[in-house]
């Protein structure tokens, strides 16, 4: 195995944990909200902004899951029409376009987590940018999914032979 694949399996099994992390301390959160408002009559201010941050965190490693296993919803109707040769070329085309948005996500995402810094989350106590920082993090990384996707469909035999033929 070479070393970019061990670093690539990595790094998204990292993201992969940190995720499900994430998701069961949201449902804790949540739950301990519920349990707080409805049985100790006493809410807890801090588990529904906890539990809201928690998703958005959940949601955005998840994005960059779903581009790396390729699971991300694609129209295949001007796919089915072509050949391999061409289908390839959609498919890096695509691919780039995917990329470069989220390039620019993250980047976007890091100019509002700068402008954010100073402000505080209502009840953590937290700077709002841990919550903001999840854009430029989860855009960034599914960014590498998408070409780390591409790179898998380059070793494709099937496709190497149809670009050479």
């Amino acid at each position: 195995m070479t070393l970019i694949r061990r670093l690539d399996r990595i790094l998204f099994k990292s993201v992969s944990i940190l995720a499900q992390l994430f998701l069961v301390a949201a449902v804790a959160a949540g739950f301990w909200q519920v349990i707080a408002r409805f049985v100790l009559e006493a809410p807890a201010d801090w588990s529904e902004v906890l539990t809201r941050a928690l998703l958005i965190w959940t949601v955005l490693l998840g994005v960059a899951l779903a581009f790396r296993q390729g699971m991300m919803l694609g129209v295949e109707l001007l796919r089915n029409l072509l050949g391999t040769f061409y289908r390839r070329w959609l498919d890096l085309l695509v691919s780039l376009i995917c990329a470069g948005f989220l390039g620019f996500l993250a980047w976007i995402g890091g100019q509002m987590t700068w402008r954010v810094r100073f402000q505080t989350v209502p009840s953590l106590d937290i700077s709002i940018s841990w919550v903001y920082v999840a854009i430029p993090i989860g855009a960034a990384l599914a960014a590498i999914a998408v070409l780390a996707r591409l790179g898998d469909s380059a070793d494709t035999p099937a496709l190497r032979n149809d670009a050479q033929g």
